[in-house]
């Protein structure tokens, strides 16, 4: 129920993403960055020195730096640590307790952390929607199109894609600036997203669009 040891693996180049249904652009003007469970309980899974972190992280940094160039807020998710079972729900069944209730544990590595803890959400759920008020603070804003990157691929960033679409909120899957538990499923996730609810694109068409 713990999280899998993860081996290295390349991110993938522009040239190996999957065909996308639709021709969505990221505009700055109606973009929000969302930076999902960068936390290092997560990326502990893939151990120490991995070159798979160290290019996710470099990734959302460059995405994070033109956002705020660009005017494009920016918001995290974390998730609690010790939180308990009842928080936990049908989660403990499938990942068992979670975040132990240690910051460091909890902490954003600092390539990619928050200015302020006000853009955090925290996180309870695989969609980064569920139990948070992304969908108020994106209305709020004015922004429809939501620019995921972060951990993991297949889990949470794909639900938060589904949930985005499920609210006529356009998602852009950015498939170099997202990370999981191996190649394989990191393909298949930007395969379903890119036939079923968002667009698949890369830091460099992000950077560029904004």
């Amino acid at each position: 129920m713990s999280l899998p040891r993860i081996a290295p693996y390349p991110l993938p180049a522009a040239d190996e993403l999957p065909v996308n249904r639709v021709d969505w652009k990221p505009d700055p003007a109606r973009s929000v960055l969302l930076v999902h469970d960068l936390q290092r309980h997560f990326l502990s899974a893939y151990g120490t020195d991995s070159p798979t972190v160290e290019a996710l992280l470099a990734g959302v940094a460059r995405l994070r730096a033109e956002a705020d160039r660009a005017g494009v807020p920016v918001l995290w998710t974390a998730q609690r640590g010790g939180q308990s079972p009842a928080e936990r729900g049908l989660q403990q069944d499938f990942w068992g307790s979670g975040l132990p209730a240690d910051p460091r544990a909890e902490a954003i590595p600092a390539e990619v952390a928050p200015a302020s803890p006000d853009q955090v959400l925290t996180k309870w759920k695989y969609s980064a929607f569920v139990r948070t008020d992304l969908a108020e603070r994106m209305a709020a804003l004015g922004r429809d199109q939501l620019v995921v990157t972060g951990v993991y691929a297949h889990i949470g960033v794909l639900m938060t894609a589904a949930d985005a679409w499920m609210r006529d909120i356009r998602a852009f899957v950015v498939a170099d600036a997202v990370a999981d538990f191996s190649a394989r499923e990191h393909r298949m996730a930007l395969e379903w997203a890119a036939g079923r609810c968002a667009r698949v694109t890369t830091v460099d068409e992000v950077t560029a669009a904004w």
